[in-house]
């Protein structure tokens, strides 16, 4: 098909598509270093003032797995200061910030009904154990007026 048999929408597309493969997939800033295909949460995290704080927490992440460390103990101190920066910059970080206090409100309760649900089936079994106890007072009634009667 030459280029006069297609339509100019098609013409477009492909022109489009060829310019688009001719630019780099991400441009990058003199100085800086960026993983190919990194995802678009670190691209955000990067973006704003705790750059530096990421990247610091994210070295910790890698190091930590690699040595098959764990993660939390390893890497405590450059999580909190993380958490302060994101703290000290909520109208950039507000998504991360909503987000993070969705997810413990979420386990907090998860956690309260997970407790509730112990106390009911401690309560279930309680009462269970406290019906066999009834049966057995009353079987050792029994026992004991047959052992009356026959004396």
């Amino acid at each position: 098909m030459s280029s006069s048999d297609r339509n100019p929408t098609e013409e477009q597309q492909t022109t489009a598509e060829e310019s688009d493969q001719s630019k780099p997939a991400i441009e990058k800033k003199e100085g800086e270093e960026e993983e190919e295909g990194e995802c678009g949460f670190c691209l955000f995290m990067k973006g704003g003032e705790c750059k530096d704080a990421f990247i610091a927490w994210e070295d910790c992440v890698k190091e930590a797995e690699n040595e098959k460390e764990d993660i939390v103990e390893k890497c405590s101190e450059v999580t909190r200061l993380l958490k302060v920066c994101l703290d000290a910059n909520p109208d950039y970080y507000e998504p991360i910030l909503r987000a993070e206090k969705t997810a413990e409100e979420q386990a907090m309760k998860e956690i309260r009904e997970e407790e509730e649900q112990r106390k009911a089936a401690a309560a279930a079994s309680a009462e269970k154990e406290g019906d066999k106890a009834a049966s057995r007072s009353e079987v050792i009634a029994v026992e004991e007026e047959a052992s009356s009667a026959i004396q």
